[in-house]
C-alpha cells in the first residue's frame, strides 16, 4: 500500500511539474482547456522545419545518394546504430520512434539559439525552444514510459511484471519506484539543461553584448545536440531493458 501511494505521488508530481512556469506564458483557451500557446507555435515550426528537409531530401531519390539524401541517410544510419546497440536485434519497430524523438528534441534545441525567436512579439511572454517549457519534456517522458511498458507486455504478457521480483521480491517496492521515476529525470534533465543554456546566453549578452556570448551560444549548439542524444539513447535503453527483462 505505501508503494502504491508512493507511485501515485510520483504520478502527482509529475502532473504539478507540468504546472511550473518561469517567466510569463501566452495562453490560449481551447474548449475547457488552458495550454500553453507559444509551445504549440515553436513546436508547429519545428516539425515543419522536419517535413519541409525530409520532403525536399526524399523528392528524388537517387540510387548514389547526394546532398541532402547523403545526410538523411547518414542521419537514419545513426539512429538504427543506437537503437540497435541498446535494443539489440529487435530494434527495427523502435527506429521510428527513437528517431522521432532525437530529431525533434534536437531542432528543438537548435531553435533556441539560431531562431531569432524574441523578434517575435506576443501579447504576453515569448517564443523560445519547445524543449525550454517543462510541458512539453514531460510529454516526451510520459511517451517514453509508454513505449518501454508497450514493448515489455508486447513480448512478454503479463509476465512482465515478474521482473519487480527479481532477483529477489524484497527489491519490489525499488523495482516499482524505479519505472515511476524513471520520467521524472528524463524530463528534468532535459527541461533544466536547455533552460539553464538560454538564461546564461541571455544574462551575457544582457552584460556584454558583442563578442563574449559567441563561444557560450557554440557552446550550447553542442550541449543541445549532446542532450537530445542522451534521451534518446535512454529511451532506446528502457524499450531493450523491458523488452530482455534486465537491469
Amino acid at each position: 500500500m505505501n508503494v502504491l501511494s508512493c507511485s501515485v505521488s510520483t504520478l502527482k508530481g509529475l502532473y504539478d511539474i507540468s504546472g511550473v512556469e518561469v517567466g510569463q506564458h501566452f495562453y490560449w483557451q481551447i474548449g475547457g482547456f488552458q495550454v500553453h500557446g507559444q509551445v504549440l507555435i515553436t513546436s508547429w515550426v519545428v516539425i515543419a522545419i522536419l517535413l519541409g528537409s525530409a520532403s525536399i531530401a526524399v523528392r528524388n531519390p537517387q540510387t548514389i545518394p547526394n546532398g541532402g539524401q547523403n545526410f538523411f541517410e547518414y542521419v537514419l544510419e545513426f539512429i538504427r546504430d543506437v537503437s540497435k546497440t541498446q535494443i539489440g536485434e529487435e530494434h527495427g519497430p523502435w527506429v521510428p520512434f527513437i528517431g522521432t524523438m532525437f530529431l525533434f528534441i534536437f531542432v528543438s534545441n537548435w531553435s533556441g539559439a539560431l531562431l531569432p525567436w524574441k523578434l517575435i512579439e506576443l501579447p504576453h511572454g515569448e517564443l523560445a525552444a519547445p524543449t525550454n517549457d517543462i510541458n512539453t519534456t514531460v510529454a516526451l517522458a510520459l511517451l517514453t514510459s509508454v513505449a518501454y511498458f508497450y514493448a515489455g507486455l508486447s513480448k512478454k504478457g503479463l509476465g512482465y511484471f515478474s521482473k519487480y521480483i527479481q532477483p529477489t521480491p524484497i527489491l519490489l517496492p525499488i523495482n516499482i519506484l524505479e519505472d515511476f521515476t524513471k520520467p521524472l529525470s528524463l524530463s528534468f534533465r532535459l527541461f533544466g539543461n536547455i533552460l539553464a543554456d538560454e538564461l546564461v546566453v541571455v544574462v551575457l549578452v544582457s552584460l556584454v553584448p558583442s563578442v563574449v556570448p559567441i563561444p557560450v551560444m557554440f557552446l550550447g549548439l553542442f550541449t543541445s545536440g549532446i542532450q537530445a542524444l542522451i534521451f534518446a539513447t535512454l529511451a532506446a535503453a528502457y524499450i531493450g531493458e523491458s523488452m530482455e527483462g534486465h537491469h
